[in-house]
């Protein structure tokens, strides 16, 4: 059976979403979604689909929910948050800003609608993980330049931060993210060499990987964290595995620490209630559930 047969099997007529990636097996949105499932008795389905990183496999993607009927859209994760975008028939304004789609919509009219919760979701896990944590306080160092770091970096930005060092493996990527969102008041956003990455820890108040390094099956990140203030934040978005080797060691040395689950559970909440009709929390029962996967 294909990837597409085995959803609609898991389906069974119901109404149905999924998480779209590749690879996708680590991802926890279904348990996720399924929590919210039972919680609400909402009689659907949200499963995994793997789809090659190519044009050819994301045109058949969203010909598959254009044409099934119980189809109701699907989540995006690595590495297609940008490369859906032209085949998508809307970009919510939110999106189009950010540059890049996590969340597909199918509307009453069988038209596909991208939109982003990424920004939203990393924003509020930050916000309840370091409730002590202020924009304003000083430099934030964000690390990669991809899809998620876009979310990132527009949702630091229009909450106040003063100075955003952005260092990326690829340095012309980090370039085009830092001027796709450098604000327009005088606040700077610094493109910095990821050879000095180390360095520019110095006096910063907030550390977010937004990479892959330290994800399952993938390289380590590789950072001395010397430099960086024990009073700073280290939020790693990467949530398998839940600690990833960057947070064991700011954990080690005093650093407040958030894991990558909270973001994914916050930005769920946007799909599921378009999906599935049904406005959602994120609760200490739910995280409890998730981890248990």
């Amino acid at each position: 059976m294909s990837p597409y047969d085995v959803l609609l099997a898991e389906a069974r007529g119901r109404p149905f979403a999924c998480i779209v990636g590749w690879p996708v097996e680590h991802s926890r949105s279904p348990a996720l979604h399924g929590y919210w499932l039972k919680q609400h008795g909402v009689d659907g389905c949200y499963g995994r689909l793997p789809v090659e990183p190519n044009p050819a496999a994301l045109q058949k993607l969203v010909a598959f929910l254009k044409s099934t009927a119980n189809a109701r859209g699907c989540n995006l994760t690595l590495p297609h948050k940008i490369d859906i975008m032209p085949f998508l028939d809307r970009i919510h304004p939110d999106a189009e800003r950010i540059g890049a789609v996590n969340t597909v919509i199918k509307r009453p009219d069988g038209s596909l609608e991208g939109r982003n919760s990424d920004a939203f979701g990393f924003l509020a896990a930050l916000q309840e993980g370091a409730p002590q944590w202020r924009a304003a306080a000083g430099p934030v160092v964000v690390l990669g330049a991809g899809g998620a770091a876009r979310a990132v970096v527009c949702s630091l930005v229009d909450a106040g931060v003063p100075e955003l060092r952005l260092i990326n493996r690829t340095q012309a990527a980090a370039t085009a993210l830092g001027l796709a969102f450098t604000p327009r008041d005088g606040r700077q956003i610094m493109i910095e060499r990821w050879d000095e990455r180390s360095e520019m820890l110095d006096g910063a108040t907030l550390l977010v990987n937004t990479t892959s390094l330290g994800m399952k099956d993938q390289p380590p990140l590789d950072l001395d964290l010397a430099r960086l203030p024990t009073t700073a934040v280290v939020d790693d978005i990467v949530y398998v595995p839940l600690e990833t080797p960057l947070l064991a060691a700011a954990r080690a040395r005093g650093n407040s620490c958030i894991d990558g689950l909270g973001m994914l559970l916050h930005q769920g909440r946007m799909g599921f209630e378009a999906w599935f009709g049904k406005k959602v929390e994120v609760t200490a029962e739910q995280r409890a559930v998730v981890l248990a996967t």
